[in-house]
């Protein structure tokens, strides 16, 4: 897919088809996660894949809307510090997602170390994000739209609003 084409086309999405994602396809997202850009190429990150019924369940009750977890194919939490390296690379992995057909929506969490005990993760470990993966329900796709119209469809501020030259 055309990178711009993905960018314009991802949407958040919170119901999922119950088909289940590949795994050379899961393996491409954690990929992208891995070979997101760092400041000063740190990398402060590890991903807890979240597959199981048990798990989802047990992780949604510490998200928002649990319902975007328990009804995606799995999770992945991206551990390490919440900020602009952990943007990225959430990003990269919902847009290589994307780009094989595949959903997704980020999870805010009311009380990070409330998730960080239900993902079992150590002493001073906390989650940046828990993403939710699946097929969407809808069967959309990037391809349905041009560029142009995926552009005029979406509800955002018009760029000349956000947009300032000095």
């Amino acid at each position: 897919m055309d990178a711009f084409l993905s960018i314009v086309s991802k949407r958040d999405t919170r119901r999922f088809a119950g088909r289940a994602v590949e795994a050379d396809v899961r393996g491409r997202i954690l990929q992208a996660g891995r070979l997101a850009g760092s400041a000063r190429n740190r990398q402060p990150w590890r991903f807890v894949v979240i597959e199981s019924r048990e798990a989802k369940d047990r992780i949604a009750e510490t998200v928002y809307v649990p319902g975007n977890l328990t009804g995606a194919d799995f999770g992945i939490a991206i551990v390490g510090p919440a900020g602009l390296d952990a943007g990225r690379c959430a990003q990269n992995m919902m847009l290589a997602a994307w780009n094989d057909g595949v959903a997704s929506c980020p999870n805010g969490m009311p009380e990070a170390a409330r998730t960080a005990e239900a993902l079992g993760l150590g002493e001073g470990e906390q989650p940046a994000v828990v993403l939710s993966f699946g097929y969407p329900a809808t069967g959309r796709t990037a391809e349905k739209r041009s560029v142009d119209d995926w552009i005029a469809q979406a509800d955002r501020k018009p760029l000349d609003e956000l947009v300032s030259r000095i």
